[in-house]
């Protein structure tokens, strides 16, 4: 007798990252309570399962839904107010004036919710994000019904969102008390950056992390600037003062990490640290490139991050996919460096790792949460179709996804999202673009 189950999803291919360099063909993934039960050839699947809702994807790629491991989802409402110039001017010149004038609660819940309905329309389901206001970026993503770890942001200086550090981290973690028992939404200590941050606020914010149990989300070694200042300020490079504060260890997210010495590199390494890759920000800001092949092949957690779209200027985890294998062949010589099927690991389960949530998400697992990706393979301009890894990092973009599942609930159907509707997401990117202008 046939076993119900609430979903069955039918697929030319499945991609699920676990084993490694696996796919399936012809199979489906059985879900009942939000998990995936089992993955198996679709004939066996109709004879073994009775669905609640059968899902047939006969020119479909599915994969794990994919995870953003740094992004700064309100600066949605900036994307292109400041293009063409380096880190620090675009913060001192642009950003940061910007968000003197207008940030608010309306304001990143508004960002939120562009970003995260651009993110869910990409086959993104798990973001990690860092900005002011956290609990409006909560209230954006839950209404989304987007997975999410954000951000206690922590910086020294006064923002409209807080007077100092002590004032964000009181109030970061209100929200987090707040928020403590929702499904999908985590929380990570976020301080800005070495630059902003303090010996004595960093001490603070190692004792909290180890106290709740929770990742540190930090932007390090972004810029070569960076670097001189800090041995010009502290005698010594970044990553060794956050080594020397006690903050280096397996719960550590570096982001960027595009200046590194072997030195460095073996700090990170030594201490289990996770990197957020954001190739395509990394490149537009003339920042530099992390060397992601040094940093895998030392056992790093390394995913993929978008930044926010004010430096990218978009979203999307295919094109961080296409942009890292490019990039780190580019720069190491050798056409064999991160091929598809590692790309496509750095965009799902490697950012998992790196969250410590990678026995949830992160691969299409017996047990694992339904977050799921369809990808569309029916356009002629992109077949044929060889071997279907190879298409969703060197062919396809986030156009091409035509449903997302996020914890087995349908999140985009058909391309289209079910939570929020394109005219009120019009409306908000039109009454923002309207407000920064003036």
């Amino acid at each position: 007798m046939p076993t119900p189950v609430d979903l069955l999803i039918e697929a030319r291919w499945i991609i699920p990252v676990e084993p490694a360099n696996t796919t399936l063909e012809h199979h489906a993934i059985a879900v009942r309570d939000g998990r995936i039960i089992a993955i198996l050839p679709t004939d066996e699947a109709r004879a073994r399962y009775v669905a609640t809702k059968t899902v047939h994807l006969s020119d479909h790629i599915l994969t794990p839904g994919l995870v953003n491991l740094h992004c700064h989802a309100a600066m949605a409402i900036m994307r292109g107010l400041a293009d063409d110039l380096p880190l620090m001017r675009w913060l001192q010149e642009a950003i940061w004036p910007t968000e003197s004038r207008h940030a608010s609660h309306a304001f990143v819940r508004d960002g939120s919710l562009l970003a995260g309905a651009e993110m869910l329309r990409g086959g993104i389901t798990t973001c990690n994000d860092m900005y002011f206001f956290p609990e409006a970026t909560a209230e954006a993503f839950d209404r989304l019904g987007l997975r999410a770890v954000l951000g206690i942001t922590v910086i020294e200086f006064p923002s409209q969102y807080a007077s100092d550090a002590d004032d964000y981290l009181r109030k970061g973690l209100a929200t987090l008390d707040a928020w403590r028992d929702h499904p999908l939404i985590g929380f990570a200590l976020a301080p800005h950056a070495p630059y902003t941050v303090s010996n004595k606020t960093f001490e603070r914010i190692g004792a909290l992390a180890d106290e709740l149990e929770l990742p540190i989300h930090i932007h390090i070694h972004e810029t070569a600037g960076e670097i001189a200042d800090s041995l010009r300020d502290f005698g010594q490079r970044p990553i060794a003062r956050l080594d020397q504060l006690g903050l280096l260890g397996p719960n550590l997210i570096g982001v960027h990490a595009t200046h590194l010495t072997p030195e460095d590199i073996e700090r990170l390494a030594l201490h289990g640290c996770a990197i957020a890759h954001c190739p395509t920000s990394n490149m537009k800001l003339a920042s530099g490139a992390a060397p992601t092949t040094t940093l895998l092949k030392r056992g790093l957690a390394v995913g993929l991050g978008s930044d926010g779209a004010a430096s990218n200027n978009r979203l999307d985890l295919f094109r961080e996919m296409h942009q890292a294998s490019l990039l780190a062949k580019h720069t190491t010589g050798d056409a064999s460096a991160l091929p598809a099927h590692q790309a496509l690991r750095m965009a799902t389960l490697e950012g998992a790792r790196a969250l410590g949530l990678d026995a949830e998400i992160g691969s299409l697992t017996t047990g694992k949460a339904a977050d799921i990706c369809a990808i569309r393979m029916d356009n002629p301009d992109e077949l044929p179709c060889f071997e279907p890894v190879s298409h969703v990092v060197y062919v396809l973009d986030r156009r091409a996804v035509s449903d997302v599942w996020v914890g087995g609930q349908q999140r985009v159907k058909e391309g289209k999202l079910l939570q929020i509707t394109n005219t009120e997401l019009l409306g908000i990117a039109r009454l923002w673009q309207n407000k920064l202008r003036q």
